[in-house]
């Protein structure tokens, strides 16, 4: 609780008089209605996905079902610990943050919200773990015990976020929770299809009162840490708190102007910023190749300079072997596969994105344009050459594809995935005043739909036969492997030369 003293200060009593005007009884009636309509219209369809969870859980899909529940609880806590989590207001954080006043008080409300989103969170993949281990017997005790595990693990993934951000020790042992909780993910994907589906298909048929003491125990546990959290606030260094506080109004700016490219930027700037480099001699045949290989040479020292992310990329081309166990068919793999390997080949893209950013800085480094975007192209192709072949081999394993030479589809596409790739790097902001569409479901803005499809319409031309392979599964891939070749090779070469035209232009 905040202190008397602080309630009475005179800086919070003119916050509160001056952040906006009192709640009237039309808005608190306007409230309570919207929240009746909404109980009345999801009432139905929730109760009927709560009475769907009846029932025993499919065997062949425990493990993939568990992956990806791991999975996204790693990913909450890396963008918890990506956002801070603890900020403010940009104007808040400029001087409330600096001033004498009580830290804890000062970031009451944050603590507030951020308590709220992790038990929404929370919920959310406990409801996530429910409807993959089912419900056989007792189904409101399950749903109980699951909707507390997963509120306790958001509330406590959320607290170890804000020890982090206060000490450097609690942030290590952040990022090996992290990492935890990633190879779980890759042990559930890999157990479920192996003698370990049995240790699952016994945890999901376990009584519910277990579950409950489990629930209980991680509630007890995720209230110690939460009050250590709140304990911690007055603790956060200021420089820490006007970082996150500098990020988050960054990535809103961004948000509220639908311009998902100041994302990347905001993500560069976060890593960058502070790290001294080590100067590093040239590789001798960079110099020997010419100034488009030394132009290109930078993103491989980019990507040599952070093994994690690098690491971290291979390590989640199972997924589309998780997604296929999970959800069944192909065409959901087809297209993580696809979104997985033009991600890999975009990693690798700052060059031509910074020159699409500074086309005067582009022109004086006096670099012919052709042998640039050559040269830019490779490391994205190897990259998704290797990830896509990587990916395609998990799947095999699986048994999503039936036997043959399907990794080969990942080095016939991976011409197309860099030139969809170099597009997206040097597309332009989005326009927003474009038309737009009035369509039976709502109105459609065409400004952010076209900087969307900027990019992976090429990738997705190129890719064609490899997608069809995926989708019909033949029982030959060559001539798929052959015309993936053609198309991806017709592709890049398209794209190198339209490059330089626009260059010219």
């Amino acid at each position: 609780m905040i202190p008397a003293t602080a309630r009475t200060h005179p800086a919070f009593a003119y916050l509160r008089a001056h952040r906006g005007r009192p709640a009237t009884w039309s808005d608190r009636y306007t409230s309570v209605f919207g929240l009746l309509v909404a109980a009345a219209v999801l009432g139905r369809p929730v109760a009927e996905a709560l009475a769907g969870l009846a029932r025993h859980a499919d065997p062949a899909r425990l493990g993939a079902g568990l992956a990806l529940v791991a999975a996204a609880y790693a990913g909450f806590l890396a963008l918890a610990r990506a956002f801070g989590p603890v900020m403010l207001p940009a104007a808040d954080a400029a001087w409330l943050v600096t001033s004498p006043l009580p830290r804890r008080a000062v970031l009451s409300r944050t603590a507030l919200l951020l308590l709220s989103a992790a038990v929404l969170a929370g919920a959310a993949l406990g409801l996530a773990a429910l409807s993959v281990f089912g419900a056989p017997g007792e189904l409101g005790v399950r749903l109980a015990a699951a909707l507390a595990l997963g509120v306790a693990a958001g509330v406590g993934g959320m607290a170890t976020a804000v020890l982090g951000q206060q000490s450097p020790a609690a942030d290590t042992r952040l990022q090996f929770l992290i990492a935890g909780m990633f190879s779980v993910a890759v042990l559930a994907a890999v157990s479920g299809s192996g003698p370990g589906r049995r240790i699952l298909a016994a945890v999901a048929e376990a009584p519910a009162s277990l579950g409950a003491a489990v629930a209980g125990v991680a509630s007890v546990v995720a209230a110690f840490l939460a009050r250590r959290a709140w304990a911690a606030l007055d603790r956060i260094p200021a420089r820490r708190i006007l970082a996150s506080s500098t990020r988050t109004a960054r990535v809103t700016s961004a948000a509220t102007m639908l311009d998902p490219g100041m994302l990347t930027w905001v993500a560069e700037d976060v890593h960058w910023r502070g790290r001294a480099l080590r100067s590093r001699p040239w590789p001798r045949l960079v110099s020997r190749l010419g100034p488009a290989a030394a132009l290109a040479w930078q993103e491989w020292l980019r990507v040599g300079r952070r093994p994690g992310r690098l690491a971290a990329l291979f390590g989640v081309a199972a997924l589309p072997a998780v997604c296929a166990d999970a959800v069944g068919g192909s065409a959901p793999a087809a297209g993580v596969l696809l979104c997985g390997a033009l991600t890999a080949a975009a990693m690798c893209t700052g060059g031509a994105r910074r020159d699409g950013g500074d086309p005067a800085l582009a022109r004086m480094l006096a670099v012919d344009g052709r042998a640039a975007t050559a040269a830019r192209a490779v490391l994205p192709a190897l990259l998704a050459a290797a990830w896509s072949a990587l990916a395609l081999a998990g799947l095999q394993a699986a048994g999503a594809l039936p036997a043959g030479a399907w990794w080969a589809l990942g080095p016939a596409a991976a011409p197309a995935l860099a030139a969809g790739a170099l597009r997206m790097a040097r597309r332009r902001p989005v326009d927003h005043s474009m038309p737009v569409i009035d369509t039976p479901g709502g109105a459609v803005p065409t400004g952010p739909l076209i900087w969307a499809a900027t990019g992976p319409d090429v990738a997705l031309l190129g890719s064609l036969p490899a997608l069809a392979a995926l989708v019909t599964r033949p029982a030959d891939v060559v001539p798929y492997v052959a015309a993936q070749a053609v198309a991806g090779a017709a592709v890049l070469a398209a794209f190198v030369l339209r490059s330089v035209r626009r260059a010219r232009e």
